[in-house]
């Protein structure tokens, strides 16, 4: 009987794979909401125990591997040592999320307006301005956008750069260790290692900086792509330069230990259309996207994760060229998305 990681193997390698292999919580875009964890955890009569929030700006929860086995679940990940609002996951402490009780890192700091809002604070610094907030009735952080007014004549590039920085020496140890505990479950694995996602939407506005510089508000940055593309395209080629030193030094850590790395997830869909043309996505992303795509494939044993929700069939040749051999999710409820028609067209070239 295969196991896990030769049922992933086999479906990346378009081979049957007996049974579909299953991922739950590999990523940031393949996870569960914290409470949804929860009450998995009580359907399965598992221990009784808090969940601990390891992706706090959507609020996804851990999946320990009692819950993994239960669910029948194929793939876990390896993440990266901070989180979206630029603390680590560690010092894990009880919180009350709204009536149930959860873990967070010790430096997961909120306040509490007078009408129920949460704020969160980048690095765990209330003295900074809050990067996130959770309205009432809301189950998830937004960005909260902290860009100053915009001086066109001072605009630099590499003010939205400063984010993209070496690996450190002390990232490598994580993700070494973090990748040996991977192989330790016997799970296919998906390593999330940060640095190639160009122009993704959620990381724009910096909710990990204290005080980011740079092009930052969200609508100012979808505006830049039309009016500023040379200003953007100087943006993605420091962070590709980046990108491709981290995954060499990361590589060097951890070699082929991971089986798929999910480069990138910036939406180009909409519910019904894109936000881009095609033509625009060749010019400005194709580029840096087949650069990377193929350092990894020239370097490497993994596969490249590509993300994007949305209405972007469109895309898919295009992904295809990039080198992108996955491509998350299949969204159904979006304007030509058909899972059938998918597989028909492009099911020799991609895994959904």
């Amino acid at each position: 009987m295969a196991t896990s990681r030769e049922r992933l193997r086999a479906a990346l390698d378009h081979r049957d794979p007996a049974a579909v292999p299953v991922d739950f919580g590999s990523s940031a875009v393949t996870g569960i909401y914290v409470s949804c964890v929860a009450a998995l955890r009580d359907y399965y009569g598992l221990e009784k125990r808090p969940v601990k929030v390891h992706e706090p700006y959507q609020m996804l929860g851990w999946i320990d591997e009692d819950l993994r086995r239960a669910m029948g679940i194929d793939v876990v990940g390896v993440f990266s040592r901070k989180t979206l609002f630029g603390f680590e996951n560690k010092g894990w402490r009880e919180w009350d999320f709204r009536g149930l009780e959860v873990l967070v890192p010790e430096d997961f700091r909120t306040t509490t307006d007078s009408e129920g809002t949460i704020y969160i604070y980048p690095e765990g610094d209330t003295s900074a301005p809050p990067s996130g907030r959770m309205p009432v009735g809301s189950a998830f952080f937004d960005t909260i956008i902290r860009q100053p007014p915009l001086d066109e004549s001072l605009l630099d590039p590499e003010d939205n750069c400063e984010e993209f920085t070496p690996v450190s020496e002390e990232d490598l140890a994580h993700l070494k260790r973090a990748a040996a505990e991977a192989e330790a479950s016997g799970c296919g694995i998906l390593g999330s290692f940060g640095g190639a996602a160009f122009g993704d939407i959620a990381l724009v506005p910096a909710p990990f900086l204290k005080y980011p510089r740079g092009i930052r508000d969200v609508a100012e940055w979808y505006v830049s792509i039309v009016s500023r593309r040379d200003h953007v395209r100087r943006v993605f080629e420091r962070q590709c330069e980046v990108a491709l030193a981290n995954l060499a030094r990361i590589h060097a850590a951890i070699g082929d230990a991971v089986d798929a790395v999910f480069l990138c997830g910036t939406d180009f869909g909409t519910q019904r259309s894109q936000f881009c043309s095609v033509g625009t996505f060749r010019e400005l992303w194709l580029p840096f996207y087949r650069e990377v795509c193929s350092w990894v494939h020239r370097n490497t044993g993994w596969k490249c994760f590509k993300h994007s929700c949305g209405s972007v069939e469109k895309f898919f040749e295009s992904f295809i060229e990039a080198g992108f051999d996955i491509i998350n999710p299949v969204q159904c409820s979006a304007a030509g998305v058909d899972p059938a028609t998918l597989k028909a067209r492009y099911g020799s070239r991609l895994v959904f």
